[in-house]
């Protein structure tokens, strides 16, 4: 079956682009989801106290606005309904095939013939061809289980937070928690209630300090609903105290002491215990791992059934887990909120460009695209959410606006000055490849810790270090100059062009 353009993931990125190509006119398109629904990372997790920590009003769509947000940060369910209100209301749904999983991608150039294609596998065994391939599959899409010894033995229930197993009974359990990221900070205080006694395994401290949420006023939804510009002052005025945050990150560090000093206030008021705050001091500049929000996270750790375990583990038994210093922790379930494979993007998939050259081995030192869009070597794919994309400080739906427009720059192109192919040049991604990482040496980011925005090698490769407004910017229109592109001929014929090939797009 053959598309003009096929998107691979239904999550914000998927679904907002897909609402672009149908307002510009294109409906020759279809989406490949693995899952049975759609939702990408708002679909996956759904464990307790499962929220984004963006506020709702700047955690969505500029061109669907929703005035009757619940809460000032979105809970899971509410941001899931949002993604599959905007797919109905814009015609998504019937492009979306669920249950279909993306196996490969191979870059067919063509005989000289024929256009070429993008052959797309799924896992039943089915090849699909699309002029344009995008990936939307994100960054948070692959759960990562620890290589704890004994892990599998286990006898009880055990689970990623991401998969979380809801026919599970913890009232009155011994509960495990290993991990203390952004989903264990929500997950600890919603459980801890019910468990009869819960085990927290830490290996580093994060920094979490007070989430400003709220639920929104009742008179509060109806002004925004009825004022004209009332709603579009209010993700104005978010969208800029977020953005002055970056100042933090990339440009002057020291000034994430401000925040430590508010953080170490925050600490001692909620943590009493002097051992138990010590435990609870990271050992590492503030920023330089993501910082998180809670208001109940620390006051939970001093809940007489909450232990929190910061020697490191050695192994997992069939009846808990045993630290190394001999101590076995009991438990009756074990969760493991341990993140996810996160500088990976494209896999497990296997992708192929120009002259069978695979992905994999292009990014064998790291992740690499040009604004984290396009790959050289790899024409018409175009990737969302991909390296040097991801946000310490705003919302990542902001960025993924930007990438829609720049991807529909590139499909007119593609279609005013009729090629085959656009190519971003290796040059030009060397250069950016280059300008990112002299720019990252300055960040937060590279501060002295391991954190998921660095890969294998300890080079940071999912953060952009510059201002979301600059991105934007950078993004607002391709440069012709930046890329290499094969051209139908003339006389081809319609269908099956020959192409010649052409310097510039």
């Amino acid at each position: 079956m053959s598309h003009s353009v096929l998107i691979i993931g239904s999550g914000f990125g998927g679904i907002g682009m897909a609402i672009r190509l149908k307002r510009a006119g294109i409906h020759d398109f279809v989406i490949l989801e693995k899952a049975d629904e759609l939702g990408g990372t708002w679909r996956d997790n759904t464990y307790p106290g499962a929220a984004c920590d963006v506020p709702s009003h700047l955690y969505s769509f500029s061109f669907e606005r929703k005035t009757d947000w619940t809460r000032r940060f979105p809970p899971q369910r509410e941001i899931l309904d949002y993604l599959r209100l905007c797919a109905r209301k814009y015609g998504v749904l019937p492009h979306i095939r669920f249950g279909t999983e993306v196996t490969e991608a191979r870059f067919d150039s063509g005989d000289g013939h024929t256009a070429s294609v993008w052959r797309v596998s799924t896992r039943d065994g089915e090849e699909l061809t699309a002029r344009v391939l995008i990936s939307a599959c994100g960054q948070l899409n692959r759960p990562t289980l620890p290589a704890i010894e004994g892990r599998e033995s286990f006898t009880g229930p055990s689970f990623h937070s991401a998969r979380w197993d809801h026919g599970v009974d913890l009232r009155g359990k011994k509960v495990a928690v290993i991990g203390t990221g952004a989903s264990a900070v929500q997950i600890v205080p919603e459980i801890a209630a019910e468990a009869g006694r819960l085990a927290l395994f830490q290996r580093s401290a994060p920094y979490v300090i007070q989430k400003p949420d709220r639920p929104y006023r009742r008179w509060e939804k109806a002004l925004l609903t009825a004022v004209p510009g009332a709603y579009e002052l209010s993700r104005a005025r978010i969208y800029a105290l977020y953005e002055s945050r970056a100042l933090a990150f990339i440009k002057y560090p020291r000034l994430m002491g401000v925040m430590a000093k508010k953080f170490r206030r925050g600490l001692d008021t909620q943590v009493p215990d002097p051992a138990l705050r010590g435990a609870l001091v990271p050992g590492y500049p503030m920023g330089c791992k993501r910082v998180l929000i809670s208001n109940d996270y620390y006051p939970t750790l001093t809940r007489p059934n909450v232990d929190l375990i910061t020697d490191p583990i050695a192994r997992v038994t069939p009846t808990g887990v045993t630290t190394e210093n001999g101590t076995e922790h009991e438990a009756d379930v074990i969760v493991y909120a341990t993140g996810f494979l996160t500088t990976d993007f494209l896999a497990p998939m296997k992708i192929s460009g120009l002259a069978g050259r695979e992905l994999n081995d292009a990014w064998r030192h790291g992740a690499q695209a040009h604004l984290g869009i396009t790959v050289s070597g790899f024409p018409n794919l175009f990737l969302l959410y991909g390296p040097y994309t991801n946000l310490g400080h705003n919302s990542i739906i902001y960025m993924l606006e930007s990438q829609f427009r720049y991807v529909m720059g590139c499909l007119r192109a593609l279609r005013a000055a009729d090629l085959d192919w656009i190519d971003v040049r290796p040059d030009v991604l060397d250069a950016f490849e280059r300008e990112m990482h002299e720019r990252l040496r300055s960040t937060v980011w590279e501060a002295g810790c391991d954190s998921w925005y660095m890969n294998a090698e300890g080079k940071v490769v999912n953060n952009w270090p510059g201002f979301t407004f600059a991105y934007r910017r950078a993004t607002r229109r391709p440069d012709p100059r930046q890329f290499r592109a094969r051209r139908v001929e003339p006389h081809a014929t319609p269908g099956m062009p020959r192409t010649t090939p052409q310097n510039g797009a």
